[in-house]
């Protein structure tokens, strides 16, 4: 409700939506989801829509009002908490595979380098996540890359770039990954998420038809299932598979080698806080390190 409250003031301000988007470093479309949402929650108009210009009502005008004070005691309030040392707060979304690999070294560092600062990890699905920077409900996130160009306000930092592999149960013979597909059962990663849009284009690219059996999102379930007999998966490899477990064993794709870019999407470093550009090179920092350590 804070953010909400926010860009109602800057809204007022700067007369239009699309001018308080940019005041603010979000979209126009960013600002007018927020805008509903808040009405939404009170119940009524806050507008008079004219136009592209968005004049508040005589409901808008008393609404600002007490948004300016609730605004000024939640920062009282806040500093007040987080005592005289805190300089800021950032909030970062990131998919369960980047939490796991990349999240608890460099937020640890950016402690370290940071103390006054707070942070808060945001879990999710790529879809999601994506579309929060884009409210600017939070800082940043880690994300697969969308298979679409990001708005123009928004850039992407590459972390890692992800080959997929065949797995399939360590007692199923066989190296012929085009055999196994077509004649062991298939364990879909799931077509909602980005991840297994590629999965789904590989396998139509390629004119394969597969046994579907089942499909799920979370990667961990997916090699789980692999090595308890169920059937065959198309996954990336991810820093935390560097080693398979002893259960299943993962066949290269050769030339037919596809992979998914995991990165941040964010605003522009230049309307980011300090410490926002600063957990984006700690986490750009630990994707190196990892990368360097995997190819020795």
């Amino acid at each position: 409700m804070i953010r909400e409250l926010r860009t109602l003031v800057a809204v007022a301000r700067e007369g239009t939506f699309a001018a308080a988007g940019q005041k603010i470093g979000l979209t126009q479309a960013a600002v007018s989801a927020q805008m509903q949402r808040l009405e939404a929650e009170l119940g009524f108009a806050l507008f008079d829509r004219e136009g592209r210009a968005a004049r508040l009502n005589a409901m808008g005008q008393h609404i600002l009002a007490q948004a300016q004070e609730v605004i000024r005691l939640y920062e009282n309030l806040s500093s007040s908490a987080a005592g005289p040392a805190a300089t800021g707060r950032v909030t970062l979304g990131a998919i369960a595979s980047v939490q796991r690999a990349l999240v608890p070294e460099a937020l640890a560092e950016f402690h370290r380098r940071c103390a006054g600062c707070r942070t808060r990890v945001i879990p999710g699905v790529s879809m999601e996540l994506h579309n929060l920077v884009d409210a600017g409900e939070i800082d940043m996130a880690a994300i697969i890359r969308p298979p679409f160009a990001l708005q123009s306000d928004l850039r992407w930092t590459t972390l890692a770039r992800e080959p997929y592999r065949l797995i399939v149960p360590h007692h199923v013979k066989g190296h012929d990954w085009a055999e196994l597909l077509a004649t062991q059962p298939f364990i879909r990663y799931d077509r909602a998420s980005f991840g297994g849009r590629q999965v789904d284009r590989f396998l139509r690219r390629m004119h394969y038809t597969v046994q579907d059996l089942s499909e799920l999102d979370e990667l961990e379930a997916i090699v789980g299932l692999v090595a308890n007999g169920v059937g065959v998966a198309l996954v990336p490899q991810t820093s935390a598979w560097r080693r398979w477990p002893a259960k299943v064993r993962a066949i290269d794709l050769g030339q037919q080698t596809f992979h998914r870019d995991v990165g941040l999407v964010h605003r522009a470093p230049g309307t980011l806080s300090d410490p926002a550009r600063l957990l984006i090179q700690l986490l750009e920092s630990r994707a190196q390190e990892q990368q360097a350590g995997a190819e020795q």
